[in-house]
């Protein structure tokens, strides 16, 4: 015979309130609103003392290592590859469809120094997705003979920069 508590469904075998008790009062919403944020010295005991100064990187010195690899991948590319030509061009390219929406989203960052918002951060990334795949759809139009691996190889090494710049920070 079960016990009337099982019966009921008052208790679960934990002790714990079912789903629909009474005495459950958590709201995520409420539990949201109740953020406190931690002080200079509350976050320098949790994290070190690392964690006040600025960073070291910057959005332009991401994009001037972008522009430093794609280029490098450019050189290696002309070396290895016979011929050059167009396995050169295609990696420039590639590098330049990385670099190219990233220096147009970080002048937009400086332009907008002092009144950056969530809403223009997510407009700046939108402009710059955006950017990225009108760059590619061009270079797939207009240049017929473009070599998709060096293109693509170069754009990911030049994408990976982002991971490099945050290991630094």
């Amino acid at each position: 015979m079960q016990s009337d508590a099982h019966k009921s469904g008052a208790q679960h075998a934990s002790g714990n309130q079912p789903r629909g008790s009474s005495n459950e009062s958590w709201d995520a919403e409420a539990q949201d609103n109740n953020i406190v944020p931690l002080t200079r010295d509350q976050a320098e005991q949790l994290f070190g003392p690392e964690v006040s100064r600025p960073s070291r990187v910057t959005p332009f010195k991401v994009v001037a290592a972008q522009m430093v690899l794609s280029l490098g991948a450019t050189l290696l590319w002309w070396l290895f590859y016979k011929p050059p030509g167009d396995a050169v061009l295609s990696a420039f390219l590639g590098g330049a469809i990385c670099w190219v929406p990233s220096a147009l989203f970080a002048a937009r960052l400086k332009a907008k120094s002092g009144t950056e918002t969530i809403m223009s951060w997510m407009i700046g990334e939108a402009l710059k997705m955006g950017a990225t795949i009108a760059m590619f759809v061009a270079i797939a139009y207009w240049y017929k003979s473009a070599l998709w691996l060096p293109l693509l190889v170069t754009y990911i090494v030049a994408l990976k920069t982002y991971w490099v710049a945050m290991a630094l920070r």
